[in-house]
Formats: structure tokens, sequence, C-alpha cells
């Protein structure tokens, strides 16, 4: 099974893990991926640069409301979607990280030191929110796993396209 090979440590009961507890937090995509959202702008306030629609928004509230954040916290619930639907399939899952890593990388030019801040967000929030499904220790085990594999994969990408001579040129 090439998706369990590519996930490395992830095992296939665990893929199963993430397949079913992912379910009741995609059913709310939108607050869920809001929620991440603006937890991470409220710790990381240096991460609003990459985003002008709401730069310089600080009132937590008024960032719930902001359209495009509610846009963008959509568009991310959705790739982390496609992520666990297609865990046991290691070719989609590589194309996954590769569009999402050269996008970041070449058109955003958002720098990767984030997704290590944004993915622990995200299991935070995971395990405040629906509590009854992320309580156990290995549900949080098997999405820290993803969640260190995704920014392992994001980093290759970032080093593929040349990160560090778009990050000079850009100077960012």
């Amino acid at each position: 099974d090439a998706g369990v090979e590519h996930t490395g440590t992830i095992t296939d009961e665990e893929v199963s893990v993430i397949q079913d507890t992912w379910r009741p937090v995609y059913e709310v995509k939108e607050d869920a991926g809001v929620a991440v959202l603006v937890r991470f702008f409220t710790n990381t306030p240096s991460a609003k640069r990459y985003f002008d629609q709401f730069r310089d928004i600080q009132d937590p509230e008024e960032m719930r409301k902001n359209v495009q954040l509610r846009k963008h916290a959509v568009r991310i619930m959705t790739a982390l979607n496609m992520l666990v639907v297609n865990l046991r399939d290691g070719d989609k899952v590589n194309n996954i990280f590769s569009q999402m890593g050269k996008t970041h990388a070449l058109k955003h030019k958002v720098d990767p030191s984030y997704f290590k801040i944004v993915t622990d967000v995200i299991l935070d929030v995971l395990v405040e929110t629906f509590p009854q499904v992320f309580s156990a220790a290995s549900v949080q085990g098997a999405w820290s796993k993803l969640m260190s594999i995704m920014c392992g994969e994001l980093n290759k990408v970032y080093t593929a396209v040349g990160w560090e001579s778009i990050k000079n040129s850009a100077e960012i």
C-alpha cells in the first residue's frame, strides 16, 4: 500500500483514526477553519503580513467576520480534507504537498517556519473544540504525526523550488 509507505510513520490504523476523527470537523469546516486562523493570527500577528485583506485587523471578533479570512479558512480545511481523504494514495498525497508547497513558496512567498506554528494551532483547536473526539492520546498522536509529516514534506518542496534564493530576492 503506497499510501501508508509514503506517510512513513503513520500506520494503517492511524490513517483510519485520522479519517474517522476528521469527519465531525469537516462537517463544520468553516467555523473550525476560522477558529484556527483567528488563533493563529492572534498568537502570531506577523503571519498577517501575507494577507492584504485583513492584515490590519487586530480584534478577533472582527477577524471572525472578515469574508476573506473565512474564505481562506475554508480553503485550508478543504486542502486538509483532500489530504485526509487520500492518505492511502501516496501519489495523490505527494501532489497535494507539492501543490501546497509551490503555491506558498512561489506565489505567496510564505516563510516555511509558519507551517509548524499553524499545524500546532490546528491540533490545539481540534482538541479544544472537539474534546469528545480528540481527547484520546492515540488520536492526538496520529494527528501529530500527520502534521509533522506535512511540515517535513512542505519543507522538502520549498528546498526543491529553491526557497533560499526566493527568500533572498523577496526580502520579506
